[in-house]
């Protein structure tokens, strides 16, 4: 069973320091181990299962919808109404929301690509605006804050750069985390080695996952790309593939994801079992779908996604573009700020 332990300090304010101990860190860390047989039987291995290779393929499409196209026919206008009917515009329902908030402590927490900056060709350089920058640093002033990210926490932490928030990388593994002088990563060189005939093909590593991201390879190129990694993962069956946006994840096959990170920070923070508590996860990818579940599942907080197609989601609300999320956050302080000056 994993373990955890956690050590708070002003947690109410969701600024104190997490230290997260988990046995899962050690199994990220077995996960990599490779002799050096095994590596020369995984660079002979050429052997393909074109079924999985299709479903990855298909998910990769349906999680990486390679452009926003206007509805074509009345057909796709009603499908497009009928799923806002469904999940709402959070800043349309802005009231509603502000309602269910009343007496309970909002919690937030945030996504970071596609959510708080937009989506680029190069994932070094999703920077987020200034404007939107002060608008996390307002919002976290009135309310516990984090980011839950795919990316390591400190990579989070380079774009973001703000104090008083709560980081929380790989998925939520890296809360904190230990130093970073680990053993050196060999499935991430493989993976290299894999990728590097494939045009745009990069490969990242976030302490304790790995992205192949593909948001320029040529789409004509995926089966080839999945077919890489695919190659690579059969030699490790502790590792196990997810599907993000235009990014492929390769994780610990363990039971972990955004929404047990939401549910631990929750519990650090003394919200375990508070009914005066409002977690609200807003967040764009797949990944973002376990914190959603988690959610769905309490009867307690609201899941917002962000899109602007239509796409099965557990979100009770959307927003179509980080330009609207920076104008949720807006009016969430703006609103807390009035609900303070009432009180006095």
């Amino acid at each position: 069973m994993t373990k955890q332990s956690v050590m708070i300090s002003d947690a109410k304010l969701g600024i104190g320091q997490l230290a997260i101990s988990l046995e899962l860190l050690a199994a990220a860390e077995s996960c990599i181990e490779i002799s050096s047989s095994s590596r020369r039987k995984l660079l002979k291995s050429e052997t393909t299962e074109p079924g999985k290779i299709a479903t990855w393929v298909a998910s990769m499409r349906a999680s990486s919808p390679t452009r926003v196209r206007p509805a074509a026919s009345l057909f796709e206008a009603e499908q497009h109404n009928s799923w806002m009917v469904r999940h709402p515009s959070a800043l349309g329902m802005f009231e509603q929301i502000a309602s269910a908030s009343k007496g309970k402590q909002v919690v937030m927490f945030l996504d970071y690509d596609g959510t708080l900056s937009p989506i680029v060709q190069d994932p070094d350089q999703a920077f987020m605006s200034d404007e939107m920058r002060e608008a996390v640093k307002e919002t976290a002033r009135h309310f516990p804050t984090a980011i839950v990210s795919g990316r390591c926490r400190d990579k989070v932490y380079g774009f973001v750069r703000l104090g008083g928030l709560i980081y929380a990388g790989s998925h939520g593994m890296d809360i904190r985390g230990p130093s970073r002088s680990r053993k050196e990563q060999k499935v991430y060189k493989i993976l290299l080695e894999r990728t590097k005939s494939i045009p745009g093909a990069k490969v990242e590593t976030n302490k304790f996952c790995l992205s192949v991201h593909f948001r320029c390879v040529d789409e004509k190129k995926w089966v080839d790309l999945a077919e890489q990694v695919r190659i690579v993962l059969k030699e490790y069956p502790k590792l196990k593939l997810t599907h993000g946006r235009k990014v492929l994840e390769i994780r610990p096959a363990i039971k972990w994801d955004k929404g047990k990170a939401l549910e631990f920070l929750l519990n650090s923070l003394g919200y375990a079992n508070s009914d005066d508590v409002l977690p609200v996860y807003i967040g764009d990818d797949r990944t973002d779908e376990d914190a959603f579940k988690l959610l769905k599942d309490r009867g307690q907080g609201l899941g917002i996604v962000v899109s602007k197609v239509p796409k099965e989601t557990r979100a009770s609300y959307s927003l179509q573009e980080p330009s609207e999320v920076m104008d949720f956050l807006r009016r969430l302080v703006e609103w807390k700020r009035n609900s303070i000056r009432a009180s006095i």
